[in-house]
């Protein structure tokens, strides 16, 4: 499915994810753009479904984010669709990409009886080119007809674009001696950072819940997951995280049941770093730890800014412990710093502290951790107790050629 080699960084298999009672899927090759694969997937939702959304704070974001944006919160006693597309954004499409979103929800309504208020659609895929919204349409029935609880394996293939490999995460609680599932997938490769870091997120969950305590959570577990990863500093038009809580288990949960809490940010961190492991051409998965700052605001400015920096990056893919590139991104930052305070570590290896090249290091120390997999760069700015992670990958050859030849 995926024109690139599967990432280096990918995770063995798709896990095997939970039913979710109340939420049925389907996907079907629908010609959006591919050819020879699935490219839509529908989500049949049960009456009573609490939908909580976070997306895109791009000022060019598309229409069908801007649809679902003025949905979320609604009444909850109708069912509800998530219908998503791969192969074209309907992003930079003006009035036609309203027109395409009114056709393609007002027929979802009409064939799912489902009111339009309750249809939630997704766009991913190349920007300002007219979405031929009539082939989405034309696979309605078929997509009805293949509903299945069991599909939401087949969904995650269905909504990858450069994805070298669809991603899943979910848990299985107990809460008060009563189980309680969620599962989610995801797709993204480039153009993510955060304000939503082009990625798409639809996490479901059985448990029984009140709609601003999801959106809550969802909200609240976004900024220290979703918006602390960056592939290539660039926000997408269509960023769209939706979680469903059908509520079929039965069991009630609240935005203080602890192991609700703690599972939904796992399976959200989980996915999250998926993303970051099939960055485009990602060859390394790259820890930032940040400590010592004015405040957590500042470690996290001065965390990005590492992150970002193509520079810090390329030396990552070259393997080589250039921690003057980090010093260099510190200073860009913005937040503040202080050179004579600064003590940076790849791993756990010191490699300048207090301002200056620590003198127990040896360039080979660093040369054997940037070949790792996995790195991690911690930097203490001295300054107070401000502190933030973030993830990214390395930027190699490969995401120039991904970048390229993308609308050919």
């Amino acid at each position: 499915m995926a024109k690139y080699a599967r990432s280096p960084l990918a995770p063995e298999a798709f896990p095997e994810l939970p039913v979710i009672k109340g939420a049925r899927f389907a996907s079907h090759a629908a010609g959006v753009k591919y050819q020879g694969r699935t490219d839509v997937m529908m989500v049949q939702l049960d009456p009573g479904t609490s939908i909580a959304g976070v997306f895109t704070r791009s000022l060019t974001r598309s229409a069908p984010v801007l649809d679902c944006q003025a949905k979320i919160g609604g009444a909850t006693d109708a069912g509800a669709i998530i219908l998503v597309n791969a192969g074209n954004s309907n992003a930079f499409t003006g009035k036609a990409g309203v027109a395409s979103v009114e056709a393609v929800t007002s027929a979802v309504a009409d064939i799912m009886e489902t009111p339009a208020a309750r249809v939630f659609t997704s766009s991913t895929g190349v920007i300002g080119e007219p979405m031929k919204h009539e082939r989405i349409i034309a696979a309605l029935e078929t997509l009805k007809g293949k509903l299945d609880e069991n599909g939401i394996s087949d969904a995650a293939h269905a909504i990858m674009t450069t994805d070298t490999f669809p991603k899943g995460a979910c848990a299985t609680i107990d809460v008060d001696g009563q189980t309680v599932n969620i599962a989610g997938i995801a797709k993204g490769s480039g153009m993510i950072a955060p304000d939503m870091a082009t990625m798409l997120v639809y996490i479901f969950t059985d448990a029984k819940i009140e709609q601003s305590d999801l959106q809550d959570l969802v909200s609240a577990f976004t900024d220290s997951t979703f918006n602390c990863i960056t592939v290539d500093s660039d926000t997408s038009t269509s960023d769209t995280l939706l979680m469903a809580a059908t509520g079929a288990s039965g069991v009630t949960v609240s935005h203080d049941t602890k192991a609700f809490r703690d599972a939904l940010h796992d399976v959200m961190l989980d996915l999250s770093h998926q993303v970051v492991r099939d960055g485009e051409g990602a060859h390394k998965f790259v820890t930032i730890n940040v400590t010592g700052a004015r405040n957590n605001a500042q470690a996290k400015t001065h965390a990005m800014a590492i992150a970002n920096s193509p520079l810090v990056k390329t030396a990552i893919a070259g393997e080589d412990p250039n921690w003057g590139r980090v010093v260099m991104a510190i200073g860009k930052s913005g937040a503040e710093a202080d050179r004579d305070l600064l003590s940076i570590s790849f791993g756990d290896i010191v490699v300048a502290k207090d301002g200056w090249v620590s003198p127990d290091y040896r360039e080979e120390q660093g040369a054997a951790i940037m070949k790792e997999p996995e790195i991690t760069i911690n930097v203490d700015l001295g300054l107070s107790d401000g502190k933030a992670t973030v993830w990214t990958c390395d930027l190699t050859h490969t995401y120039i050629e991904i970048n390229a030849d993308y609308r050919s």
